[in-house]
């Protein structure tokens, strides 16, 4: 495809808003410098917030979009774009298999299977199993606060997890699944990325980029001085891989994929849960080890890396590029598995330890992650009990911003408009998103 280049209750609540946490001794405490943020129970309970910001529900699963197909279930990963005027345009993954119906956006019966161009489908499942994963956009009047419309971008893929934006204005969406074609109900082989272009009005053509890797991908962050593609795994012995193109302006004529290793340490384990490897603040020189085989029809593409020296990693999730930046988190990392959040300086081609969580009150399993508009993490959790959104200054301080009270759904696919005025997110078993909007400048650490 051508591109352009251009708590878990109120006293645990409290333990993370006064608390502003540091996640290691390692480093001094910052928190004289960040302003102490105050939640404010909400009365719908449904979400908490600091002061004097709101939330508005933009999107249900379920509601019929604008091209007639239904909103689909389980939202995950969002990529936010500048639009026309006043508007915002959001493309949003869908983490669904082919079952259950209810999350489809062909209706609970898949009734409206028929009404789509089968060549628009990634895997139509031989007419009886088709993906119900995919993306679907949304043009949103930040002005106006409100929907304008929403449709299907992708189709027929399965467990679109996370993503990311590109600087060719679009989005690469991740399959988190590995199934193999079967002969009966799934007609390709999955466990790829696919290029959403924000200009496309409709359902794109689904063509997989093979050359970045077959594996359970989460999400990447592209570096918009090289091109070159940062990669997560979501597995709890995972790695993290980069895709360096052979013609940044096409990705389909291929390319070289390696793995993150540590320079003096070949096949490290960073995940810290038997012993402590990796110190927070401390910067590990890494090399990049190539990869040969890259579809991997095995499903054992970490493992060949690992034998080649490339570093362990704890459930490789969320991902942003920022300032010469990537970083990423990895859920269920650290000696109580609390997550882990990482920093790799490109330049210098150091890894950092940004953040790693000492106690469940601090942060609980850290998933989908973005860049504030002033520069600092804000993270998502996802760890089936009560689900938190947090902010992680560039000292590696933690601050609360957000509780879900709706429900025990992850909060996922956080991303800020270009416009910085809001912040979008989703609560994805209820299959909604909301919009947030309040005084940012109070939020920002000093």
């Amino acid at each position: 495809m051508k591109r352009r280049t251009f708590l878990t209750n109120t006293g645990v609540a409290s333990l993370g808003f006064l608390a502003l946490s540091r996640c290691s001794m390692n480093r001094k405490k910052n928190a004289g410098n960040l302003s102490k943020l105050t939640l404010v129970e909400d009365q719908q309970g449904y979400l908490d917030l600091p002061e004097g910001f709101r939330y508005k529900v933009i999107s249900k699963s379920g509601n019929k979009m604008s091209d007639g197909f239904l909103v689909p279930g389980r939202p995950d990963g969002m990529g936010a774009f500048k639009g026309d005027d006043n508007e915002c345009i959001i493309i949003r993954n869908h983490e669904n298999s082919p079952a259950p119906l209810i999350n489809s956006p062909f209706g609970p019966d898949n009734a409206l299977f028929q009404s789509i161009d089968p060549s628009l489908l990634y895997d139509a499942g031989y007419g009886k199993n088709p993906g119900l994963g995919g993306t679907t956009t949304l043009i949103y009047d930040e002005e106006k606060q409100a929907l304008v419309r929403e449709y299907l971008s992708l189709a027929g893929t399965y467990r679109n997890c996370a993503g990311g934006i590109t600087p060719w204005n679009s989005w690469i969406t991740c399959e988190e699944d590995v199934s193999k074609t079967d002969g009966a109900l799934i007609e390709k082989d999955h466990g790829y990325v696919f290029d959403v272009p924000v200009a496309t009005a409709g359902p794109v053509a689904p063509t997989p980029i093979k050359a970045m890797g077959r594996f359970n991908h989460e999400a990447i962050a592209v570096d918009p001085k090289t091109h070159i593609i940062y990669q997560t795994e979501d597995r709890p012995d995972g790695l993290i891989y980069r895709f360096v193109p052979l013609n940044p302006e096409d990705l389909q004529q291929g390319g070289k994929l390696q793995a993150l290793a540590i320079a003096d340490t070949p096949g490290m384990d960073t995940r810290n849960w038997e012993h402590r490897k990796v110190n927070i603040g401390e910067k590990l020189s890494v090399k990049w080890e190539d990869l040969d085989d890259v579809l991997a029809p095995e499903d054992d593409l970490r493992y060949r890396g690992a034998r080649s020296g490339a570093a362990i990693f704890a459930r490789g999730e969320g991902m942003w590029y920022s300032e010469g930046s990537v970083y990423f988190a990895c859920t269920n990392g650290g000696p109580n598995k609390f997550g882990q959040v990482f920093k790799y300086h490109i330049e210098k081609e150091q890894l950092e330890l940004f953040a790693e969580s000492p106690d469940k009150t601090v942060l609980h399993m850290c998933d989908n992650l973005t860049i504030t508009p002033w520069g600092e993490a804000l993270v998502c959790e996802d760890n089936s009990e009560v689900n938190r959104l947090h902010l992680i200054d560039k000292e590696g301080n933690i601050r609360l911003f957000g509780i879900n009270r709706s429900s025990e759904s992850e909060l996922t696919g956080a991303v800020f408009s270009p416009s910085g005025k809001t912040l979008f997110v989703n609560v994805q078993n209820n299959g909604e998103t909301v919009a947030i909007t309040g005084p940012w400048d109070r939020v920002k650490s000093e």
